[in-house]
């Protein structure tokens, strides 16, 4: 949601009675005096409160002169940051303040309410826009005694004119889950916190689902160092028929699956196959129809969005949220999607008419699938808004391209191509299997090729196993083929790779452990924390994280525990539903808890030098040896005599490749943005956004940067010189 500050709304507040006015300030005095009538003139009007000024700028178009919209700029009143602000002993009573800075705009929400007819709070359709709205209503019902709460999955006319023929009132239930979550999370982060920072650093952090996603990457990390690579080998025969060349894979020896573990093991198989001829047997030809999938949930949108773009999970879903609230196609602002926060493939009927009816008309009534495709969503799934689709197939992605950023244009191109597909029919292809006899040994050539594209004439999944390939079409048992080629090839069995973003938000959605709107911020939380770092697009544990996740693990099992973790969300559920009083579930959560948190505070160990390692750098303060320490923002050198010494500094990562008296340093731009340069800046202007890779030119001696590029893909280039080479292989 956006946080940004609103567009300036201030009042004119010079002073009326001083002399010698300019011609401005009388206009301004002039307009500072009509604001007594303004509350007739709103008398008749409906103050709409939404939560940021990009959705307050696109409902107005569409609702017009009798609204007032407004935004909130998010949650006005909330749990205050410095102190835990929940009263265990009481029934978990929060204590909810006025966020600091949303005085302001708070007081400007209730002039509005009290001069207005009523009141409609638009916050965004999900469990904590319930409690936003919640906040709002305690505040606004004392001045205005009509205040309701409307929701729409997308911002256009049609769904808001819906929404706002059908107020509601507040739905405490929903607003009771939302509460126990953040007093959960805020009894977990509060009391677990302060014992990180007594133990290991200041700055550290501990949260419910945070805590298993860090758990789930040192696992992983573990299984990646522990791995006993294991030999094996394949063998693929090269076989001519006339001038076609056929490839077939070896599949089986003496009627078993091949399975061939060493080089003397595949020799003697060579050594067999010398004298063999090559004859067809079986051939198997079938049709196969392969279906679309269903429209983007959150979870999967932020999957394909990491593996198709290249987007973090953040990025997919800021970028969703901007396409969402609207973006301007010309004079107008336009929602380009319904709500991106969802774990449902549900489809509206009115959207599944519209959707049909574009494909019947712009694609061919081919392409359309016989009867209206429906989709299963899982059993842990809320369900309660429907799947992310275009707000209008109409909007063809390239039709307004010219309107969006390359990031907008890339995400709702993928979202609309989903959409598109998932009501077309099927993709028609004939698959073929070839069995080729030799000795005791049997090959195995396939070939695909596609009859009628259907869906994928939209959106093709890009698999590389669904590739067309074509076989001879004479090919008949018994016919002999000429070998014109064995080709033997050792492997060696990889580790499990580590988590990317896609990978992660898969897991944690497989896992039941949070829900479509937390799993960007909990990537983003062990990024910040510099608990995990990206190495590529794989999210790698620092010692900071794999000794935090050591606490966690030993002294709050249960809290890393994705079983406990995935129930809490099912109970949290349960609340939303009125099943479960919310009051009662922090209770049997918070009882056991406590006695755990007071054995852990008494048995931790204390480690604030542990991650401290000696260097060979001097201390040109005091000429003490230098220790590398690490911060949030990662590692740097530190004199270990502070505070007596307070010297700190970047760590230096190679010779600058322009003045060579320098070292390069990481730095970072005002938005926080990483980039290289020299640290005798500005002596020395040196600067790059590619990481240095600690190896050095084989022909200059300068240092190499990690490079990437579509032609090229990753690799080393050198700053002094025309060379490139391979990317370094990270550990």
């Amino acid at each position: 949601m956006s946080t940004s500050k609103p567009d300036s709304e201030t009042e004119a507040n010079e002073d009326p009675t001083t002399a010698g006015e300019s011609a401005p300030k009388k206009k301004a005095k002039k307009k500072a005096g009509s604001r007594g009538g303004k509350g007739q003139k709103n008398a008749d009007k409906t103050l709409v409160i939404v939560e940021s000024p990009a959705k307050a700028k696109t409902i107005n178009k569409y609702l017009g002169k009798g609204y007032i919209i407004e935004a909130s700029m998010g949650h006005i009143i909330d749990l205050p940051k410095s102190r835990l602000a929940v009263d265990t002993e009481h029934n978990f009573q929060p204590e909810y303040i006025t966020v600091r800075g949303r005085a302001k705009i708070l007081n400007r929400l209730k002039k509005l309410a009290k001069s207005t007819r009523k009141v409609l709070l638009a916050a965004d359709p999900d469990r904590e826009g319930e409690a936003i709205s919640w906040h709002l209503a305690n505040q606004l019902k004392k001045l205005n005694s009509d205040v309701k709460r409307i929701e729409f999955n997308e911002i256009t006319k049609t769904a808001l004119e819906r929404a706002i023929h059908e107020p509601r009132e507040i739905n405490q239930d929903l607003v009771n889950a939302q509460q126990a979550r953040r007093i959960l999370d805020r009894l977990v982060g509060y009391n677990i916190s302060p014992l990180l920072w007594k133990k290991v650093k200041r700055g550290l952090s501990a949260g419910r689902v945070q805590s298993v996603a860090l758990r789930l990457i040192c696992e992983r990390e573990m299984q990646i160092q522990n791995f006993v690579p294991e030999e094996y080998w394949t063998l693929d025969a090269r076989l001519g028929h006339g001038k076609a060349q056929i490839k077939a894979a070896l599949h089986s020896v003496d009627d078993k699956k091949a399975d061939i573990k060493t080089e003397e093991q595949m020799n003697t198989l060579l050594a067999d196959l010398e004298d063999k001829s090559y004859t067809i047997g079986a051939i198997t030809k079938k049709e196969r129809k392969r279906s679309p999938t269903a429209p983007y949930t959150t979870s999967k949108m932020q999957q394909d969005a990491a593996n198709k773009l290249g987007f973090t999970s953040q990025k997919t879903m800021m970028v969703a949220q901007q396409l969402y609230e609207g973006v301007e196609i010309g004079k107008q602002v336009t929602g380009l999607i319904t709500y991106m926060r969802t774990d449902s493939t549900r489809t509206s009927p009115q959207a599944l008419e519209q959707v049909r009816t574009y494909i019947e008309q712009n694609i061919g009534k081919e392409y359309l699938s016989p009867e209206a495709r429906t989709y299963k969503t899982s059993k842990s799934a809320q369900d309660a808004h429907e799947a992310i689709r275009p707000t209008d197939p109409s909007y063809v992605p390239q039709e307004i391209s010219k309107h969006l950023s390359r990031d907008q244009l890339r995400l709702y191109t993928m979202i609309w191509q989903k959409f598109i597909s998932s009501q077309m029919s099927d993709e028609i292809a004939d698959h073929t299997a070839v069995d080729i006899n030799a000795g005791r040994a049997r090959f195995r050539a396939t070939g695909r090729i596609v009859k009628f594209t259907g869906f994928t004439e939209v959106f093709n999944p890009e698999d590389k196993k669904k590739k067309e390939s074509k076989l001879p079409d004479d090919l008949a048992e018994g016919m002999e083929l000429k070998l014109r080629k064995l080709e033997p090839e050792q492997h060696f069995t990889q580790p499990p790779p580590r988590f990317t973003d896609a990978s992660m938000v898969k897991t944690l959605e497989e896992c039941g452990v949070g829900r479509p709107s937390t799993y960007a911020p909990t990537i983003s939380t062990l990024l910040k924390r510099f608990y995990v770092v990206r190495i590529q697009r794989a999210l790698k544990p620092t010692e900071l994280g794999l000794m935090v996740n050591g606490i966690m693990e030993n002294h709050f099992p249960d809290l890393v525990d994705t079983d406990f973790t995935a129930t809490m969300e099912d109970n949290l559920d349960r609340i939303a539903s009125s099943e479960l009083h919310w009051v009662d579930m922090l209770q049997s959560f918070y009882s056991p808890f406590r006695g755990t948190l007071e054995a852990a505070a008494e048995n931790i160990a204390e480690m604030k030098n542990a991650l401290d390692e000696p260097t060979d750098y001097v201390c040109e303060k005091c000429g003490t040896q230098m220790v590398k320490k690490i911060g949030r923002n990662g590692y740097f050198l530190a004199c270990p005599r502070f505070p007596d010494c307070r010297n700190a500094k970047p760590i230096p990562l190679g010779p600058c490749p322009t003045c060579e008296t320098g070292h390069v340093i990481q730095r970072a731009t005002k938005r926080g943005r990483a980039f290289y340069g020299c640290s005798r800046y500005p002596e020395c202007d040196f600067s790059t956004w590619d990481r240095p890779s600690g190896e050095f030119c084989p022909e200059c001696g300068k240092l190499l940067f990690e490079k990437s590029s579509r032609e090229k893909g990753r690799h080393t280039a050198c700053a002094g010189c025309d060379y490139e080479g391979p990317a370094i292989q990270s550990a």
